[in-house]
């Protein structure tokens, strides 16, 4: 391993110690504390976003149920730095927004089109006047379903909206997001609903739940199998991955898990990353992300942390080896321990003797694994699952796909195994 790689590792296992943070959460409500400040969070709503319209329907809940002051900001969407194919990401919001509110017993009636700039403008307005006289968190919701229900949207007092906007994407921005539908407390973010648990997690902690709420987060992530599997014929669970994603790495395990459980056949669909294709991932996203990998992975008791980052050559020698891998039966070995090697591990997958580590533990033979490093014919392969992914209507990873059922990231495999289920009753 060269240097530049091993100081990187180290690095990146400090910033996503799980027990170094809880000791700087604990230094930042010692000082809060000591003087008699409020508990602050601040959240960030874009109202044409699906998820901030479910963030609003819980809103009032959680003022009840913790003593804290919630500070709202109306920003807009996310720069195009942070929104590589605006027209996929929106439109399937909206299809994800659509199936995350009826499984956490919410309501978004906006599936079919984002609304028209007028509607939208008008919205802002309401939510603007609500932000200014204090009433935001009970009228949210209210305005929210007028406007993606094609409702009568409440009249409001004139605000200037785009200066407020301007102001708060600024704010957002300094504190290190670029998504709505975010909470940040004292240094950590937390988006949409499916992240509201490590806030409520975080108040817990802190004493601020309040002697007459209900135990429990507000939505508690749902798992995977917990249900009763059903017996039917093969299946194929289509696995879109990237070497380079770390929520692609936390997802495997659990992937292999459904796969082996409903009796489906596992298909790896490798692609090449996004900065490996020409987008850019700043660094306050790819921060955010390492972070919030971190998060989860020790929610799920994945181990994660030390990464030697494989973008370019060492996500190219493991994608030439990873066909041959799957040949020879054990592809999915190869992509799990060629990803907690990089993520977890920090293995330089760019040096042979780091590749041979994850060779070999995968039950591969080195000698026969470095002849598949001149060719490139996985270029192709690579490609053609990235075209076949854009056509379901993503763009990213981890994403995956049981039948006609397609959806994307690590915290939707509910999803998925709902789809397989379905499959063993003849639904699919």
């Amino acid at each position: 391993m060269s240097l530049k790689s091993f100081l990187a590792a180290r690095v990146s296992a400090r910033l996503t110690d799980q027990t170094r943070l809880a000791r700087g959460h604990a230094k930042a409500e010692q000082k809060r504390s000591g003087k008699s400040a409020p508990r602050v969070v601040e959240y960030f709503h874009d109202a044409g976003d699906p998820y901030s319209h479910l963030v609003a329907q819980l809103l009032p809940d959680f003022i009840a149920r913790y003593n804290v002051v919630v500070r709202p900001h109306l920003v807009g969407p996310p720069p195009d730095w942070a929104a590589p194919d605006r027209e996929r990401l929106v439109s399937y919001s909206r299809t994800d927004a659509k199936t995350l509110a009826v499984q956490a017993g919410l309501s978004f009636q906006g599936a079919g089109q984002q609304p028209q700039p007028d509607r939208l403008h008008k919205a802002e307005q309401a939510l603007a006047a609500a932000i200014v006289d204090g009433t935001f968190v009970n009228t949210a919701a209210r305005i929210g379903h007028a406007l993606w229900a094609g409702g009568e949207i409440p009249q409001s007092a004139p605000v200037d909206v785009q200066s407020m906007k301007q102001a708060a994407d600024t704010l957002r921005a300094d504190l290190g997001h670029y998504l709505g539908a975010t909470f940040h407390y004292q240094g950590e973010w937390f988006w949409g609903i499916d992240r509201l648990h490590y806030l409520e997690e975080r108040l817990v902690g802190t004493g601020a739940r309040r002697s007459t709420a209900t135990a429990g987060p507000l939505f508690a992530p749902p798992q995977v199998l917990t249900r009763t599997r059903v017996e039917r014929a093969p299946i194929d669970l289509h696995y879109y991955l990237s070497f380079r994603s770390p929520y692609t790495y936390i997802a495997a395990e659990r992937v292999k898990a459904l796969a082996d459980a409903y009796g489906a056949k596992l298909k790896l669909r490798f692609v090449l990353p996004m900065v490996m294709r020409g987008m850019q991932v700043p660094r306050t996203k790819g921060m955010y992300i390492l972070k919030d990998t971190a998060r989860e992975a020790a929610r799920l008791g994945i181990p994660f942390g030390k990464v030697a980052d494989p973008v370019g050559k060492p996500v190219e020698r493991g994608y030439s080896i990873l066909p041959w891998a799957i040949a020879e039966g054990r592809g999915f070995e190869f992509a799990l321990s060629f990803m907690k090697g990089v993520w977890a591990d920090g293995v330089d997958a760019g040096t042979d003797k780091g590749l041979q580590l994850l060779v070999e533990r995968a039950g591969l033979d080195w000698s026969v694994a470095k002849l598949q490093l001149g060719p490139d014919d996985w270029r192709r392969i690579a490609e053609a699952n990235r075209a076949e992914m854009m056509s379901l209507g993503l763009w990213g990873v981890p994403s995956f796909r049981v039948g006609k059922v397609a959806s994307w990231g690590q915290d939707r495999l509910w999803l998925i195994e709902d789809a397989l289920r379905q499959a063993g009753n003849g639904e699919n």
